[in-house]
């Protein structure tokens, strides 16, 4: 069988970041970037320029970064945005402006106000605007899931016409059912003139669980491109999972005629960088990239396993990037070794003061565990990265937790250069350790999450904290990471407090609009 080329769009920057906390700084982004290009991604979808002025430089940067992979940054169908969408890419190899208009009565009648001539008549506008800039130009009809099909095959008629090479028809709410969108993505093919002068995309959000099931059904009707994110981030219930759609083709050739170019072994691999750097933890049960993705309790599939491993395992665990791959550097290696393992791991630092900072924590962390993993290097690196404000700084911690009586902690911060110091107690050494430091910064935040991970196995493994606060509307999360888990907690509500200082880099202008 003859296959087709599956376009693999990830939107893990754009999308990806809008879950509530997920928010990432530009040095964040260029390290997700990075693996992304290393994944053998098609499309990086870096985010949307007109946002922010810190949106505009993430995108900048990974335009400038990116070599391997299309570089893409989304626009409202406004001149403005395109320009703004434009510039940001500019010095990219490859650049794609992907821009967008709402299809359905709903979006159409309530958020923009407009009549369906008019959707139709900034549709082609921008399209023929972003033309001047680059031939990869993209555009979406959203919320194309819950919109009338007469008036879908009208716009992406015009849209192609005007000079779009790939169309996305977005489920932007996740409202379909695989087959009703399998059969959507088929008669657009088959009723629009000009289908063939165009790739045709999807979108699929997971609200109803189906997000990669539609996908799937739209691949096997005639879509060439899937946007899709690691670990299925993104707004609300998130986007369809890359890692299952690329998985999904390439366990089932037998069904899909069709191929990706990915190198499925960084799966894992970006998987843990994005789960780090969102502090969004991955679930175990979750399918090729959770903990007990290639786990068998059971006896029988232990039996069935050790005799034939075809018996219960459909992939290898080596194809998707699970190993064993240990960490042998200790405390008397040099920088060299650990930068060329970082290399490996898809790390680079742009100066050598970075390096010099990894370096120290990686000599701290030797002298705490005795085996140094993969995943404790990428902690290392996440909580070295800087930060764009760093006022609150933890100078020292005491904990007292016995058995009868109240925890208590009393904690030394440096803020704004100065030593202060609090005591309070709590319900545990965590909450004891909360409330000392509120007694000195009275932040006024609301903790939403608090969350705790191994990063490796082991009684000596560090320890992994997400902390989610919100204040006036606006929610971060903050990270931390030690083998001492109290400590790790507190660097991570500081982490957060932190990140709340400085202005917020993005306003989304408009909803996800995809």
């Amino acid at each position: 069988m003859s296959r087709e080329a599956l376009i693999i769009f990830d939107t893990t920057l754009r999308d990806g970041e809008q879950s509530p906390g997920a928010s990432m700084t530009r040095e964040e982004k260029l390290r997700i970037a990075h693996l992304l290009e290393r994944l053998r991604v098609d499309v990086i979808e870096a985010g949307f320029p007109a946002a922010s002025p810190g949106d505009f430089e993430a995108v900048r940067g990974v335009a400038r970064a990116v070599k391997d992979s299309r570089v893409c940054g989304l626009t409202r169908a406004r001149a403005e945005d395109i320009d703004r969408a434009a510039e940001a890419l500019k010095d990219a190899v490859a650049p794609r402006i992907h821009t967008f208009i709402a299809t359905s009565p709903i979006h159409m009648q309530h958020k923009l106000r407009m009549t369906p001539d008019q959707v139709l008549e900034h549709a082609v506008a921008a399209i023929r605007h972003a033309r001047n800039y680059t031939d990869d130009v993209e555009f979406s009809a959203e919320d194309a899931g819950r919109s009338e099909i007469d008036f879908l095959c009208r716009v992406i008629e015009a849209a192609i016409d005007a000079g779009a090479r790939t169309i996305n028809i977005p489920d932007t709410v996740g409202y379909a059912i695989p087959d009703q969108f399998g059969a959507t993505i088929a008669t657009l093919l088959e009723r629009i003139p000009n289908a063939d002068k165009a790739v045709f995309s999807v979108h699929c959000h997971n609200d109803l669980g189906l997000a990669v099931a539609n996908s799937l059904a739209a691949v096997l009707n005639g879509a060439r491109q899937v946007e899709c994110t690691i670990n299925a981030l993104g707004e609300r219930a998130g986007n369809a999972s890359l890692e299952e759609i690329v998985m999904a083709v390439r366990t089932r050739q037998d069904i899909f005629p069709v191929e990706t170019r990915i190198d499925t072994t960084q799966i894992v691999p970006c998987s843990r960088l994005v789960s780090n750097v969102t502090g969004f933890p991955v679930q175990p049960n979750k399918a090729i990239v959770g903990a007990n993705a290639f786990a068998h309790e059971s006896g029988i599939h232990q039996d069935g396993v050790l005799k034939h491993r075809d018996t219960y395992e459909i992939m290898r665990a080596e194809d998707v990037g699970w190993s064993a791959n240990r960490m042998v550097l200790g405390k008397h290696s040099g920088r060299n070794a650990l930068r060329s393992r970082l290399l490996e791991l898809g790390i680079e630092f742009e100066t050598a003061a970075e390096l010099d900072e990894v370096f120290a924590r990686f000599k701290d962390l030797a002298d705490k565990k005795h085996d140094i993993f993969d995943e404790d290097l990428q902690a290392l690196v996440s909580e070295a990265a800087p930060e764009a404000s760093d006022r609150y700084r933890l100078k020292s911690l005491r904990v007292c937790s016995e058995t009868g009586t109240t925890p208590h902690a009393e904690v030394q911060l440096e803020v704004d250069g100065d030593v202060l110091s609090g005591s309070a107690e709590g319900g545990g050494p965590v909450d004891a350790s909360f409330q000392a430091v509120e007694s000195m910064v009275q932040s006024g935040t609301e903790l939403l999450l608090y969350s705790v991970n191994n990063i490796t196995s082991g009684t000596d493994a560090q320890g992994e904290v997400t902390v989610r606060l919100s204040r006036a509307g606006r929610i971060v999360n903050g990270q931390g990471a030690d083998t001492d888990i109290v400590i790790a907690s507190v660097k991570a509500y500081l982490n957060a407090l932190n990140r709340l200082t400085v202005p917020p880099a993005r306003a989304h202008p408009q909803h996800d609009g995809v």
